[in-house]
């Protein structure tokens, strides 16, 4: 009889859950910094590296478009190796592209590196809701998600203020030393702390069957209806997100006249909400249901949607107002979403169709930013056409409220 890889044992007690939340929390942390850096260093790279806001906007997209292909090339073997050692491997080059982006002497080296940073990102954000859905109960998941997603919080409310304040005194390189220095210690982290994970592995027998057709998981994963539909729905909710929010530093400082310098108010009083909304909206999705949860925030996000993209030039109180409720709902969405996501597919191909869904992600957020940088443009000094990008991203919305509930979830793990 062959042998099968032994479960991680279930339910963790609490403490350890919360150890190992606080372990994948911290790597989600320095993936998702170094993404979100690049929107507020928006006009200081445009100025740096005499740019435009298209080719701003291909730095941005080049991150997510190669972060889509590597996750289809993941989901060809992600669930055929143990969970712990792949997620530390990807972490690890992503450190080195990420330094490597610090080290960039020009708009090309750059370009280059954000797009290897983004390979390896992108794999990352995955394999942490991976394990996430491997580790948590189904009841406790949207719990999870919020405590993951808190991670967008700690970025904002730490990491981008004090990567902006640097940058404006240092230079736009510093911030990636920053995050390459941060990441080192994380490593060692995950590498204490993190269980090995085997249970999602077949038999020796099967193993040798899917040895001779890599592409199996990925047609099981992609003949379901259910994860077809998921899948959409995730798209759309990118394309919802990421064709505003590159550009929302271009735009307040060019047209609601905040200055560059006060941009990091912007957002320290956005993340200290969402570091505390995020874990309420997760305990809201498991207490009230996932996808009613979602429906909720989505419907009410529309107003912030809507300000955000058609704001006068107001003061700087106002402004910090206005992102704080488009930060704390607009990302917010992603927790019910991503409690949806990994509760939406069984779990011998959660990894599987997770790391499609980070292509799904990386693939639609870099398209909406592209699309986001075609839409506008500058003119005499002001953005022209942002209005237009935030009514596309409301109708984005509206079809995915609709779409979720088609949407049937697993309540097993492993």
């Amino acid at each position: 009889m062959p042998d099968v890889a032994p479960a991680i044992p279930q339910p963790f007690d609490p403490a350890r859950e919360r150890v190992l939340l606080f372990t994948l929390a911290g790597i989600q942390f320095a993936h998702i910094l170094d993404f979100m850096i690049m929107m507020p260093l928006g006009p200081i790279l445009m100025r740096e590296l005499d740019i435009g806001a298209h080719q701003f906007g291909l730095l941005v997209s080049s991150y997510s478009f190669t972060a889509a292909a590597a996750g289809l090339a993941a989901a060809t073997f992600v669930d055929r190796f143990e969970r712990k050692r792949l997620l530390l491997m990807m972490f690890a080059l992503f450190t080195l592209a990420t330094l490597i982006c610090g080290l960039a002497p020009g708009y090309a080296m750059l370009l280059a590196a954000r797009a290897s940073a983004g390979a390896f990102g992108g794999v990352l954000g995955a394999m942490v809701h991976t394990i996430v859905g491997d580790l948590i109960p189904f009841e406790r998941r949207g719990r999870a998600s919020g405590a993951i997603m808190s991670a967008f919080s700690i970025s904002t409310v730490a990491g981008v203020p004090l990567s902006l304040l640097l940058a404006n005194h240092f230079g736009w390189r510093l911030p990636f030393f920053l995050i390459a220095t941060l990441a080192l210690p994380l490593l060692l982290l995950g590498l204490k702390q993190l269980p090995n994970l085997r249970g999602h592995l077949p038999t020796a027998v099967v193993s040798e069957a899917e040895r001779a057709h890599p592409l199996a998981a990925m047609r099981d994963t992609l003949l379901d209806a259910n994860h077809r539909r998921a899948l959409a729905f995730m798209a759309l909710m990118m394309f919802a997100g990421f064709s505003v929010i590159p550009f929302v530093t271009i735009y307040v400082t060019a047209n609601v006249g905040i200055r560059q310098e006060d941009v990091p108010y912007m957002y320290l009083a956005g993340g200290c909400a969402t570091f505390f909304t995020a874990r309420w909206i997760g305990r809201l999705a498991d207490a009230w249901g996932k996808i009613r949860c979602f429906r909720l925030i989505a419907v009410v996000s529309l107003a912030p949607l809507y300000i955000q993209t058609h704001l006068p030039p107001v003061p700087l109180w106002v402004m910090v107002i206005a992102a704080t409720v488009f930060f704390v709902l607009v990302p917010g969405r992603m927790v019910p979403a991503m409690a949806i996501m990994t509760s939406a597919v069984e779990p011998r191909l959660r990894g599987t169709f997770l790391s499609l869904n980070g292509a799904v992600q990386s693939l639609f957020s870099g398209f909406a930013a592209t699309v986001g940088g075609l839409m506008i443009s500058l003119q005499d000094g002001q953005v022209v056409g942002y209005g237009n990008v935030g009514l596309l991203a409301m109708g984005a919305t509206v079809v995915a409220i609709y779409f979720v509930g088609r949407i049937r979830l697993h309540a097993v793990h492993i």
